[in-house]
């Protein structure tokens, strides 16, 4: 099958949609598929698209499916289509309408669909493989932030943590990714400058940034929206455990008893979950334990099944019908 996978982050972007994007295109060419990544569609005949994106992908979505409208299509759905697109955009929606399949990246996503939408969903969890050894053990207990400088991500509630943790100097924060602004720039050299517990390391290449993560204490994820975090999977792979934000996107990737989650951008409940799991072992290996058990989810060969399943459900059939639904050109599929 020629496969035309959109996503809207380029060929030099770090972006998780890109990491997604690359490594999904591998697998479907070890499945046998032809694929062509592209950030807007050339117009190029396919005999199926995959889209990551609902909302910024949403002109090559209703293009596809305008010219090949026997061809299937399936829109990959991201945190902010989750939690934030499908509610108030226009485009969005729509592009929910014209998928044949809706592909979600954890089992509370399909929650957040309008139930009309929740029969062509499917789950596909992605996947990591994490090969760096730990370091011998340092006095230090290591935090690792891992994701790039943007309000989605509330990216410096660990940081700001520090605060309520002054009586545990052997903290450590690392954080990595890069700042999307110059004021979120400015704001991790201040609270570098206001905490040296706390270290700002800029955009590093995905390698480095594993190494840093297999080398830590702790994972800290304090996204606003999570469509399903890679970072999770590749916590689970290094065997790091994990403190979260209580946002149904991880507690999809986590599952619903895990009890290293914290209250939405509140440093005071972050703290207290640091300071448990550096202080309490019983705690701490409670939290490793249950992260590790989540790893078959989060396997190569369970991602790449989950693509294989798709697409044989879309294999061509005869004489499919699409009617209009809108002024906007989306269609809903029979």
């Amino acid at each position: 099958m020629k496969i035309a996978l959109i996503t809207p982050a380029g060929a030099r972007s770090r972006s998780g949609n890109r990491h997604t994007a690359t490594r999904w295109a591998a697998m479907l060419r070890s499945l046998g598929h032809r694929v062509r990544v592209s950030v807007r569609w050339d117009g190029r005949a396919a005999d199926a698209m995959i889209a990551l994106h609902a909302r910024r992908s949403h002109d090559a979505i209703a293009q596809f499916s305008e010219r090949f409208p026997e061809s299937p299509l399936v829109v990959v759905l991201t945190g902010t289509d989750l939690y934030r697109d499908i509610r108030t955009d226009s485009d969005a929606r729509a592009s929910l309408a014209l998928a044949d399949r809706l592909v979600v990246l954890q089992d509370m996503g399909r929650l957040e669909l309008p139930a009309r939408f929740r029969r062509k969903t499917r789950v596909i969890y992605q996947s990591a493989e994490v090969h760096a050894s730990r370091e011998p053990p340092s006095r230090r207990f290591r935090l690792a932030v891992i994701g790039h400088l943007r309000e989605e991500k509330d990216p410096f509630r660990a940081a700001l943590a520090l605060a309520h943790l002054a009586d545990l100097p052997e903290l450590e924060i690392v954080h990595l990714g890069e700042a999307l602004s110059p004021n979120m720039a400015r704001k991790a050299q201040r609270l570098m400058s206001a905490d040296r517990r706390y270290r700002w390391l800029g955009n590093v290449p995905h390698r480095t940034a594993l190494g840093w993560l297999s080398r830590s204490d702790l994972l800290v994820l304090s996204s606003r929206m999570e469509g399903g975090a890679n970072v999770i999977c590749e916590a689970a792979a290094a065997g790091v455990p994990v403190v979260a934000s209580r946002i149904s996107g991880n507690v999809g990737m986590l599952g619903r008893g895990y009890p290293g989650t914290y209250r939405l951008a509140s440093e005071a409940a972050l703290a207290r979950q640091i300071r448990r799991a550096a202080l309490d072992p019983a705690y701490y290996a409670r939290l490793k334990r249950l992260t590790i058990a989540r790893r078959p989810l989060f396997r190569p060969a369970a991602e790449r099944e989950g693509l294989r399943r798709l697409l044989a459900e879309l294999a061509p059939r005869p004489q499919r019908s699409r009617s209009r639904i809108s002024r906007t050109g989306a269609k809903l599929r029979r």
